[in-house]
């Protein structure tokens, strides 16, 4: 069965570009101008992946709205930002509020494929890949079930994204080991500067937080990356 793949963009040619070249390659593709109509239409069922711009309309940040929204009915839902506002302070709030990649409008359409394909690889490899030792992962207060993509901290949901799941995976599954960026970004599947690894990081402990004033376990070797805390 083909990947669904939601875009919401407030262009029409745009957005029709987008459609007609990944249906090209396989997709099913359905389009949305508007916050309120792509939030109707994922009320009742939700996409494999959703591509939203941060300006729709006459909402100059509806698209951030939308991803807020989307995040808190969908936790592990692969969330990709592609517009035209490519400043680091859309970037970074972009992946504050959850998306797992945020990509400038004026990237080839290659490239976006490529992006978008290896998002569906880190769903699967969630699922298919891991060893059953690593599916069901114990680190103390921290438990996470790949197989059905959760984690949780002290008895407690944490509600994380793919990437932020792979990030958390890779930092336990050895703890007191030192992982760098590079190495995070392999084992999330993906291409990001060291300023997003930080801004992922950030949010992941947040997460925590919310959950444990006290959190402590992610740590970081500064100058080297980050490791989890066994204690």
């Amino acid at each position: 069965m083909a990947r669904h793949i939601a875009i919401v963009e407030d262009e029409p040619a745009i957005a029709e570009n987008y459609r007609d070249f990944l249906a090209r390659h396989g997709f099913k593709v359905s389009l949305y101008s508007s916050r309120k109509s792509a939030e109707q239409a994922f009320a009742n069922k939700l996409p494999d992946l959703a591509i939203i711009d941060v300006g729709l309309g006459e909402e100059i940040e509806g698209g951030f709205d939308l991803c807020r929204n989307l995040r808190a009915q969908a936790p592990q839902l692969p969330i990709i930002f592609l517009t035209a506002r490519d400043s680091d302070f859309d970037v970074v709030s972009g992946l504050r509020l959850g998306a797992d990649d945020y990509l400038s409008k004026d990237i080839s359409q290659q490239h976006m494929l490529a992006r978008i394909i290896a998002l569906f690889r880190r769903v699967e490899a969630l699922t298919e890949s891991l060893s059953n030792s690593d599916n069901q992962l114990q680190r103390g207060e921290l438990s996470l079930d790949m197989d059905r993509l959760s984690a949780s901290w002290q008895g407690a949901m944490l509600e994380l994204t793919i990437t932020e799941l792979w990030i958390v995976h890779c930092l336990a599954r050895h703890p007191g080991h030192v992982k760098n960026r590079q190495q995070l970004m392999d084992a999330a599947n993906v291409v990001l500067d060291d300023n997003t690894i930080t801004s992922h990081i950030k949010r992941i402990r947040k997460k925590f937080t919310r959950i444990d004033g006290q959190f402590k376990a992610i740590q970081t070797a500064y100058g080297m990356g980050y490791r989890w805390d066994a204690k």
